[in-house]
């Protein structure tokens, strides 16, 4: 281990993390079917979302540079409490507004939500690359323990938003989640241990920008990788359960919440499962860096063929019917799966890639892509499926896919007879 008391810290930034995505996933499906319900269209709600992505990719860009110049620990902060912040400002939002304002209102929100949310994930996935152990796989072990442990922890807050805007109502409901938050916040501020760098003067912004063809292809294919799975994540796919769950009256509107919820949060579930485990079943301990570049692109051509069926399906079936709704439920399943290793090669790659005196500004740069994809899947998940349906919205996610592993083709192994470190 790098530092004596590592294991400490990495337990408590993974702890501050898994708050953190909580109220993350929470927040995004309450303002997903709040807002659904008040009448918004899917370009609509597409649009809340926009700003909270634009602000991750400049956040993540900038963010790289602050963690190497004030240190890994300010960034973390400044994430939780700005998410405070958010929360606590939703939760004026007034019902009676114009849908124009409330738009511009939630979108502003949002932003400011996902600036906090990249700063506390590049803070989170930096320190993983300082304080893990070098030997036997440790780096990527480390690293799927604390990306799949904070799906899991994110898919049980899409549950919890849409348990409590079932129970408790929107506005209380993100008064709760400011509330706890903020505890934790304070009880990281006080127990924090030592182990993370503290930064160097000298860190210049022009850094950021990697000069590594490794990391510049892996960061393409995390742009389309992302891309894929939101464009049906984040608009269409609830929009269409909800379409099929509701019979419009109150009481049908809460039970497809619950519904949608609970799917949501068992494809997140899974997701941060299968990452987790990702080591054992790569067998990463003992396979050579050469060969895991190899199955990232093995791994996207086979997420390929998975939204492929999907679109397939829904060119058979131009209205709901319940086999298409079983078929999706079930399809998407696996694709969570499959996109759950491809997500855990790229991340183990990156930390691999990346030097540890540069390590924050390629992982910011690196998550610049991500919310690169995430703003091109949020705002073509709503342009799809109003325009095309699932269709549509399907076929567009297999194309994008396809793009990831073409990305990830032009891959090469740095170290080709060393194992991972």
């Amino acid at each position: 281990m790098s530092r004596p008391d590592g294991l400490s810290a990495y337990i408590a930034v993974t702890a501050s993390y898994w708050a953190f995505m909580l109220t993350d996933g929470a927040l995004r499906m309450l303002v997903l079917l709040h807002f659904h319900t008040l009448g918004f269209t899917p370009v609509q709600l597409a649009y809340l979302f926009v700003l909270y992505e634009v602000a991750g990719m400049v956040t993540n860009l900038g963010a790289g540079w602050v963690a190497a110049r004030f240190g890994l620990t300010s960034t973390l902060y400044a994430g939780l409490g700005l998410q405070v912040m958010a929360l606590l400002a939703l939760a004026q939002l007034d019902p009676g507004w114009a849908i124009g304002l409330s738009v511009a209102f939630v979108m502003v929100v949002q932003g400011a939500s996902g600036v906090a949310k990249d700063l506390a994930k590049m803070s989170s996935k930096s320190a993983v690359k300082i304080l893990a152990p070098t030997a036997q796989g440790g780096l990527f072990r480390w690293v799927a323990i604390l990306t799949g442990s904070k799906n899991a922890v994110k898919g049980l807050g899409f549950l919890l938003g849409a348990a409590l805007l079932a129970t408790v109502g929107f506005t209380w409901a993100v008064l709760a989640m400011a509330a706890v938050l903020a505890a934790i916040l304070v009880a990281v501020l006080i127990a924090m241990p030592s182990g993370l760098p503290k930064g160097r003067k000298g860190a210049k912004f022009s850094e950021v920008f990697s000069k590594s063809a490794n990391v510049n292809w892996l960061s393409a294919a995390r742009v389309f990788l992302f891309g894929a799975r939101d464009v049906w994540f984040v608009v269409g796919i609830p929009i269409y359960f909800y379409a099929v769950l509701s019979d419009g009256t109150e009481e049908g509107n809460r039970a497809a919440f619950f519904m949608i919820g609970t799917f949501m949060a068992l494809w997140i579930i899974l997701y941060g499962a299968v990452q987790a485990a990702a080591p054992r079943l790569l067998r990463a301990a003992t396979t050579p860096e050469a060969d895991l570049v190899g199955k990232a692109r093995g791994w996207a051509w086979t997420l390929t063929a998975i939204p492929a069926a999907l679109t397939a399906a829904a060119f058979v079936s131009a209205e709901p019917q319940p086999w298409l709704t079983a078929t999706l439920v079930a399809g998407l399943l696996i694709f969570g799966g499959v996109f759950a290793v491809n997500s855990a090669l790229h991340s183990y790659l990156i930390l691999a890639f990346t030097r540890a005196e540069r390590v924050t500004m390629d992982v910011g740069f690196y998550y610049m892509a991500n919310a690169g994809g995430r703003l091109l899947g949020t705002v073509l998940s709503g342009l799809t499926y109003q325009a095309g349906g699932l269709a549509l919205m399907l076929g567009t996610a297999t194309a994008m896919v396809a793009l990831s592993a073409l990305a990830s083709g032009r891959l090469s192994p740095e170290h080709p007879q060393v194992t991972p470190a």
